[in-house]
């Protein structure tokens, strides 16, 4: 994985944690997750950031929604594991030059939890996207994230990521990246007024 120069993050990537048709009706604000992941794939695109996508169990459970254009990611795997740390995705990366991975989908608790876990374990930085992550329960959400920020993950928000993905206003792609901030601000306090309400 290429380093961008200029940039504040040198190896980033980003995994789209099994946000699947069927579990639409289940989880809490699904669609809300659907705005912050949206608005990550289109930076990951302007950025030329990898993307990681899973599905869990694919055949009984359906496709990642259509709302998400994730036809260049790296990997578009289904799994049985709930972790997405599975050897089709691990071949990608190096403990010995970590990544620092951005995580959105669901569950908090189970699959986004379960891949921190293991991303710390194999030396990476982990980002939570506080506003990009859900669970059926929405009571699972705070204790997920109180764990996995107790482990070592770094719990933050989309637009704070984007702007540490940069680390400066002189790289060719601010202007872009600005811009879809600017473009996402209305659907971004909605989700924000949401999905951060529990933590």
């Amino acid at each position: 994985m290429p380093e961008k120069a200029g940039r504040r993050l040198r190896r980033p990537a980003l995994f789209i944690c099994d946000i699947q048709e069927k579990f639409r009706p289940a989880i809490w604000e699904y669609e809300k997750v659907i705005l912050t992941s949206k608005k990550l794939i289109k930076a990951a695109s302007i950025l030329e950031i990898p993307i990681y996508a899973t599905t869990q169990n694919r055949a009984r459970l359906g496709e990642t929604c259509s709302e998400l254009s994730i036809a260049n990611a790296v990997e578009h795997a289904d799994k049985t594991a709930f972790s997405m740390w599975i050897p089709s995705i691990a071949r990608h990366f190096s403990s010995a030059a970590p990544s620092e991975i951005a995580i959105v989908g669901i569950e908090s608790h189970i699959c986004v939890t379960q891949t921190t876990l293991d991303l710390l374990a194999n030396g990476h930085k982990v980002y939570i996207i506080a506003d990009g992550v859900s669970s059926c329960n929405k009571e699972e959400v705070p204790i997920a994230l109180a764990r996995l920020r107790a482990a070592g993950a770094t719990v933050t928000t989309s637009e704070s990521f984007l702007y540490e993905l940069m680390g400066d206003a002189s790289i060719p792609e601010f202007r872009a990246i600005a811009g879809l901030v600017k473009e996402t601000t209305k659907d971004t306090k909605e989700v924000m007024s949401t999905l951060l309400s529990k933590i």
